[in-house]
């Protein structure tokens, strides 16, 4: 089971010390997040693209590139690229010279997105939000399965019979389709046989069950080996010396940023109780010291059958030095756990 972190890059005032983060420094203290995460033996490190003031990632990539020729072992991967309004040609490029700049460690994560800030910006129409996405996946496997291609589609020009490069080392370059819990993307992605990343973010992460099953099955008719398919979680939380301690640090941040998303989005105002009934054994916040972490991260194995964990280090802004602490112990102290028990039940 693969172990990692994942990031938006957020970038706004801690609530606690009041210190202004700009997106330069968030950008900076981002590859040196990856360079800890490397040294330290987690698997993966995964930046979503957004395009609003709160988050300073809006090219995962080339924050990825700056890290890949200081790391030797962690794959890096975009969480997510926001395929309907990017370019399929561009994005394959993109990852394509990011996988040769870390010698085969580069994946996409290719979803719709969560916020729509990159329809207006790009130019493109919300009414077309499903269709871009599946047009634009469509041409994108095509381009990472064949150097020439040949494609129409309905939104984008036509393309015959040209060459798309530098061309990755990993042949294929891996994508994963992300989810929010949409049972369609589960069931395109078992379709296509490809991996797929569930943000599970809210709920108990046990009643995304169904989804997996949906996805497996789908896999299985069109002709997939359900079991070798890749299953990947990515939930809000934090790890600290003790419980209490990373509950404490985490809570301020958490709060402040979910109130913004939730005044956007007509949800109750985030309160303490709601922070710390998610963070109990069966709840969507995988907060705590590293031996609870590492139980919560084997009962969503037994659960689910995960075979990758990203955990959202910090949602709002933390000081650094508390990030590079939590990704420290849970290269160190969670991950070791959780392999140990694995190999356990194995042998």
């Amino acid at each position: 089971m693969e172990i990692g972190i994942s990031t938006f890059l957020e970038a706004t005032q801690d609530p606690v010390t009041g210190k202004a983060y700009n997106h330069a420094q968030r950008i900076r203290d981002a590859v040196e997040e990856i360079v800890l995460a490397d040294q330290v033996g987690l698997d993966v490190y995964g930046i979503g693209e957004h395009h609003r003031a709160d988050y300073a990632a809006s090219s995962p990539a080339v924050i990825l590139a700056a890290a890949a020729s200081m790391t030797k072992r962690i794959r890096l991967t975009s969480a997510v690229t926001v395929l309907s309004s990017d370019d399929p040609v561009r994005v394959y490029q993109a990852f394509s010279t990011l996988d040769g700049i870390s010698n085969g460690r580069a994946e996409i994560m290719a979803g719709r997105g969560s916020f729509i800030e990159s329809f207006p910006l790009f130019g493109y129409s919300l009414d077309d939000y499903d269709e871009l996405f599946e047009e634009n996946l469509e041409l994108l496997l095509a381009i990472r399965a064949s150097e020439k291609v040949t494609w129409r589609g309905g939104h984008r020009p036509a393309i015959q019979n040209r060459g798309v490069y530098p061309r990755s080392v990993q042949n294929p370059l891996p994508v994963w389709i992300a989810s929010g819990g949409n049972p369609e993307s589960a069931v395109r992605a078992g379709t296509l046989g490809l991996p797929i990343a569930f943000a599970i973010i809210g709920g108990m992460p046990e009643r995304f069950a169904p989804l997996v099953n949906l996805y497996k099955e789908a896999a299985a008719r069109a002709g997939h080996n359900p079991d070798a398919l890749q299953i990947a979680t990515h939930s809000h939380g934090f790890v600290g010396e003790t419980t209490e301690q990373a509950a404490d640090l985490f809570f301020p941040s958490t709060q402040a940023q979910m109130n913004v998303i939730g005044r956007e989005r007509g949800w109750p105002p985030y309160d303490r109780g709601a922070f710390d009934a998610a963070r109990s054994l069966r709840g969507a916040l995988y907060v705590g010291d590293p031996e609870f972490v590492a139980e919560k991260i084997l009962l969503l194995r037994r659960n689910l059958g995960v075979t990758r964990f990203f955990l959202h280090a910090n949602v709002g802004t933390m000081p650094h030095r508390e990030v590079l602490k939590a990704i420290e112990l849970l290269g160190t102290k969670v991950a070791p756990i959780v392999r140990k028990e694995l190999a356990r039940s194995v042998d």
